[in-house]
């Protein structure tokens, strides 16, 4: 996991520091280091402002003698990364449930969006089961009421956690299955409400709308995309645009213990200004680990 992607920041760490730190020296080491960061599911605009931003730092830089270039090149690409993951903020969803539900603010509505495929259903029962595991009880509302089968998947996840599900009939409107879960959460003090979705390509502008009005209609507290790890370059188009739709709280990556490159997380950050709140790491329940920024730039650049 990852190690493309940190292989491609070690070659060009070891590239430059043996190379005189000018702008003709570095411009075409760093134009081919960041082709490698978009074979590394880094997307175009995203390497591009790495590129920037490390040629402005290191064009002149004059290391000390008792300074390894090495370091100082690391450091750079740190920083740069650092920016990223610190303009798109933190958010801990867990203490921010817990949060509204002290200041009895109930039910926390929260909406999942996402294209098809991009693993929903499963990350809303293990956010679910997380929940539970710390005593807090949600609702699963099914407002995916057109793909086949969505229904009986979501059931199956809510009988094994032990949490309710409120669904209506296939080809009912999204929107009032989101509002009546929220009624029964509401009539029976329970503190969560997840919704689920039906999977939609971002460039279906009329399915688009129909997320605005479940968020509209029951008047959502966060709207989390789940972004797919295996989607590669396109992830940064799907974000933004559910962001420019639907106005996310953040995301969570899926599918992350599969053969990955790593730059799915930087360029999903960078294209909405959001927080990654969690990775999805395997199939079972207990997959689903907090974010954390640190841990992402130990992974490729240390």
């Amino acid at each position: 996991m990852f190690s493309k992607l940190k292989n491609a920041i070690k070659q060009i760490i070891e590239i430059v520091s043996t190379k005189t730190l000018s702008k003709e020296e570095l411009e075409p080491i760093l134009f081919e280091w960041k082709m490698q960061l978009v074979s590394c599911d880094v997307a175009y605009t995203v390497a591009e402002y790495l590129e920037k931003r490390i040629l402005e730092t290191l064009t002149g830089s004059k290391i000390p003698r008792n300074e390894d270039p090495a370091t100082r090149v690391r450091e750079c690409i740190k920083k740069a990364i650092m920016d990223i993951l610190v303009e798109a903020g933190e958010m801990d969803l867990e203490e921010e449930i817990s949060r509204r539900i002290r200041s009895g603010e109930t039910p926390v509505k929260i909406v999942f969006v996402g294209v098809n495929g991009s693993g929903k259903t499963t990350t809303i029962a293990k956010l679910a089961f997380k929940l539970k595991e710390k005593n807090i009880n949600s609702v699963l509302a099914c407002s995916d009421t057109f793909r086949a089968g969505a229904e009986e998947q979501l059931a199956i996840h809510a009988n094994r956690i032990g949490v309710k599900m409120i669904k209506h009939t296939y080809g009912a409107d999204p929107a009032a299955v989101a509002y009546d879960a929220v009624k029964y959460a509401q009539a029976h003090k329970i503190p969560v409400v997840l919704i689920d979705t039906a999977g939609r390509m971002h460039t279906d502008k009329d399915l688009m709308m129909e997320l605005t009005k479940i968020i509209r209609v029951i008047n959502a507290d966060y709207t989390i995309f789940i972004g797919d790890a295996l989607t590669g370059n396109d992830a940064l188009n799907q974000a933004e645009t559910f962001n420019k739709y639907v106005g996310i709280s953040g995301s969570i990556i899926t599918k992350v213990d599969a053969d990955v490159r790593g730059g799915v997380a930087l360029s999903i950050m960078f294209a909405t200004k959001k927080p990654i709140l969690y990775i999805g790491t395997g199939q079972k329940y207990t997959d689903l680990v907090k974010f954390d920024g640190n841990w992402l730039i130990q992974k490729i650049v240390e």
